[in-house]
């Protein structure tokens, strides 16, 4: 699993990164039980402080998605499953692009299409 940080996103990296790893659980692409790099290693991974992994952990412990295990490591929580609403709209969502390709759109034309989408249904919210 690869974690990135968008350093224009205005929002703090361990808010990012529990974020990506609670999408990662919704996805089905971390799975109850696995392990996660311990704080120091994935600190020196994404080039970050150890008390970034350390809260973006702390905070995910605190809301059941991990387990942190002394001297063990990390690990999420057994009890997890990915989220049905998810699985349903990432089954939509496939059908989508399925038939956007099929009507000769290409990826690049998709993405920017969901991207636009995404855009102004957050200005709408705001009330822009």
């Amino acid at each position: 699993m690869h974690f990135y940080f968008n350093l224009k996103a205005g929002q703090p990296l361990y808010l990012q990164l529990s974020q990506q790893i609670r999408h990662a659980v919704e996805t089905g692409a971390l799975r109850p039980g696995d392990q996660l790099p311990g704080i120091r290693t994935l600190a020196e991974q994404l080039v970050v402080s150890a008390a970034t992994v350390a809260k973006a952990y702390s905070l995910l412990e605190s809301e059941g998605v991990l387990e942190l295990r002394h001297g063990s490591g990390a690990f999420l929580a057994v009890g997890l499953k990915p989220l049905k609403h998810v699985e349903n709209a990432r089954a939509r969502v496939r059908a989508v692009v399925a038939r956007l390709r099929e009507e000769g759109l290409e990826d690049d034309q998709i993405r920017r299409l969901f991207e636009a989408e995404l855009l102004y249904q957050t200005e709408k919210a705001a009330g822009r």
